[in-house]
């Protein structure tokens, strides 16, 4: 099981993100609309655990404002080892350090995040799709390209386990 701290983006990029999800499955590649009944949204993760207690994480996050609105620019698509596929946004200095603050955080309180997701290692990404056909990878990434750029604000923020059916928003 993986559990997350998410956070989402406004109407319009969410909008053409899905869009992209939907071309993505039309070539037969599974995207992020299909796992989970549906219940993924377009957004870019500040930490990963095996396990997080949403009321843990809302407490441990108090001080700060998770769904800050930062301004995010899709300019990449990239491949992570197992195929998957995702959008990358520049690596500004406000969401390199909001990731390590979130992060820092989390840690402070005790929380076992992966190390994946620590600062310095995170690398900042939208996932379209979790494991992409290799004879589709290239493919699948021309389609990503072909989406982009795409401006982003971030709107809101959650805990998300979708295997255990938890999610609850975090301001």
């Amino acid at each position: 099981m993986v559990a997350s701290v998410e956070m989402y983006l406004d109407e319009r990029s969410t909008r053409r993100i899905r869009v992209l999800w939907d071309q993505l499955e039309e070539m037969g590649v599974q995207s992020l609309r299909t796992p989970h009944e549906g219940r993924h949204r377009p957004h870019v993760t500040l930490a990963v655990a095996r396990e997080l207690d949403p009321e843990a994480v809302a407490e441990a996050l108090a001080g700060i404002r998770v769904a800050e609105p930062l301004r995010i620019n899709f300019q990449y698509s990239g491949v992570f080892v197992g195929r998957v596929v995702f959008l990358g946004p520049a690596p500004t200095p406000e969401l390199v350090a909001h990731q390590a603050r979130v992060w820092g955080l989390l840690d402070a309180a005790g929380m076992e995040t992966l190390p994946l997701y620590a600062p310095g290692e995170w690398v900042p990404h939208s996932t379209v799709s979790m494991r992409v056909p290799r004879p589709l990878l290239t493919d699948t990434l021309r389609r990503c390209l072909e989406s982009l750029p795409i401006d982003a604000t971030v709107t809101r923020a959650a805990v998300a386990d979708y295997a255990r059916d938890i999610f609850r928003e975090i301001p």
